[in-house]
């Protein structure tokens, strides 16, 4: 089997190119990926080397390009995890998400079907999207596959739009699609923009940690490596045109997270006990922030057997440890320095 797999030098991606070319063998794993600031091969120097992993450096949103890949190596399926994913950049930049999660989505989807349109069977499409397409929560209630899109943000939006096109090429087509709705992510390999690895990156520092509002904002956290785990479960034993919602079942409030983040790495760093709550800083709030996200994890619990590995204070220790193992790896991000080797090897 011949596998595509987009953004596989981002974040979530890069654990999901990991998986699949050392669980699988047989396989073939084409890793696309633009290289954006997010993209990072560095989080794949352990497999770069793997006969059945191949790179190709690619933007989603050049349809010509597109075409002549999905052409040349006539894949069998889809993994399609690349995407604009900070929701802060989709306010200033909205347009900038549009392109990549509407019409890169959108471009691969009429790549695939005009390679595949002779024969769907063993064929797949699978999209992995974002809980915040439903929308905010108030403080009961959880989103299920069921729960009407409410989307609140550019980034939101713009995913929202990718998930319904991909259902439509379902209906329309007879494509043969997968859809699965992830909480927020963490752990290794991520990108020090987000709340986590920002905010150990400035504990570490000792620099002011921003924290949104009053931090009342609540989240369910997944570790990432889990979810490479329930993609590979939706991928294999997912039924074809179904949705499949990924949570960690694990809600926190952001205050609540950053204090056990502090406490951790003042016990790591041999601080004094609280030291670190004292950098925490309250910042504007964030303009539309929903309130809550909760997924109702249950359908691929009982449907394919998948649950999370660890709890939230396991994985958070194991993130932590992660970073301070691997320094290196985080100061060529904050630095930029990361980019600069594979630009040069696969400029266009």
């Amino acid at each position: 089997m011949k596998i595509l797999i987009t953004g596989g030098a981002g974040f979530i991606g890069s654990h999901v190119v990991r998986l699949f070319v050392t669980k699988y063998p047989n396989y073939q794993i084409f890793n696309l990926d633009k290289l954006t600031y997010a993209g990072n091969l560095q989080n794949l120097t352990d497999i770069e080397n793997a006969p059945n992993y191949t790179f190709v450096k690619g933007d989603i949103t050049d349809q010509a390009f597109i075409s002549n890949l999905f052409q040349e190596q006539k894949f069998d399926a889809v993994i399609h995890l690349a995407a604009e994913s900070h929701v802060d950049r989709s306010i200033t930049d909205p347009m900038a998400f549009v392109f990549t999660n509407v019409i890169g989505t959108c471009y691969l989807l009429h790549a695939a079907k005009e390679l595949w349109k002779s024969d769907f069977s063993n064929k797949l499409f699978y999209h992995v999207s974002t809980d915040e397409v439903y929308g905010s929560l108030g403080e009961e209630g959880m989103f299920t596959e069921e729960t009407k899109y409410d989307p609140r943000s550019p980034y939101s939006a713009s995913k929202a739009s990718s998930d319904h096109f991909v259902r439509a090429y379902n209906h329309t087509y007879g494509m043969p699609v997968k859809v699965s709705n992830c909480s927020n992510n963490y752990g290794p390999n991520h990108f020090p923009e987000k709340l986590i690895p920002l905010a150990l990156n400035n504990i570490k520092n000792e620099k002011p940690v921003p924290v949104y509002g009053k931090g009342e904002n609540v989240r369910d956290w997944l570790y990432v490596i889990d979810h490479a785990r329930a993609i590979d479960d939706v991928f294999h034993k997912g039924q074809v045109g179904e949705t499949y919602n990924i949570g960690g079942v694990n809600e926190w409030r952001n205050i609540d997270l950053i204090h056990l983040l502090c406490d951790i790495m003042d016990r790591k760093l041999g601080r004094e006990e609280g030291a670190s709550r004292k950098l925490i800083t309250f910042v504007t709030d964030r303009a539309g922030h929903d309130l809550r996200y909760a997924i109702d994890s249950s359908k691929i619990m009982n449907e394919l057997g998948w649950e999370p590995s660890v709890t939230f204070e396991e994985g958070l220790e194991k993130t932590v440890d992660w970073y301070l193992q691997n320094e290196d790896w985080l100061q060529n991000v904050t630095s930029g320095n990361y980019q600069e080797y594979y630009q040069k090897q696969y400029s266009q």
